[in-house]
């Protein structure tokens, strides 16, 4: 929302120098009462009548942009602790994770912890020994009811 201006600022101000209160004020310029109330206080206080210039803060990875956008196109494998390191940055990879999406670009490798296996699915070191034997899964086991002992299963016909 957009700060309310300046002469409407200056307007109030005057109103309430000539003695006005702040209900009648604020009914008139059809704003709140504690809106009134911050405005003179903020004259009083701080001598500022005017709305506060909002300034944008230049992100602290904006000076790594050239170096990072380099990085990625010569390796897009690396990790973002890779990234890190061959920046020599003090940034955390949540924020290098923030630039790259700002950037639109992406890393195309995971951590060296979290790779070679199927999501949910943790590496138990019976899977891993099954799979460097080289057997599979195991035999096919068959339950009642796939026999036809299910207690739900019909008696067979005569």
């Amino acid at each position: 929302m957009a700060p309310y201006s300046k002469e409407m600022r200056r307007e109030v101000l005057a109103a309430c120098d000539r003695g006005e209160g702040t209900r009648a004020v604020a009914l008139r310029f059809k704003c709140s009462e504690s809106w009134v109330r911050r405005v003179k206080q903020e004259r009083r206080e701080l001598n500022k009548t005017a709305p506060l210039v909002t300034r944008r803060r230049t992100p602290l990875w904006e000076r790594y942009r050239q170096r990072m956008l380099a990085l990625i196109a010569e390796r897009p494998d690396m990790t973002l602790q890779e990234l890190k390191d061959e920046l020599q940055t003090t940034l955390s990879r949540q924020t290098l994770c923030t630039a790259l999406a700002k950037l639109r670009q992406t890393l195309k490798k995971s951590p060296e912890s979290r790779r070679a296996r199927p999501p949910g699915r943790p590496a138990t070191p019976r899977r891993v020994a099954r799979a460097a034997s080289g057997l599979g899964p195991g035999p096919t086991r068959l339950y009642r009811r796939n026999v036809g002992q299910d207690q739900h299963d019909q008696t067979p016909r005569p």
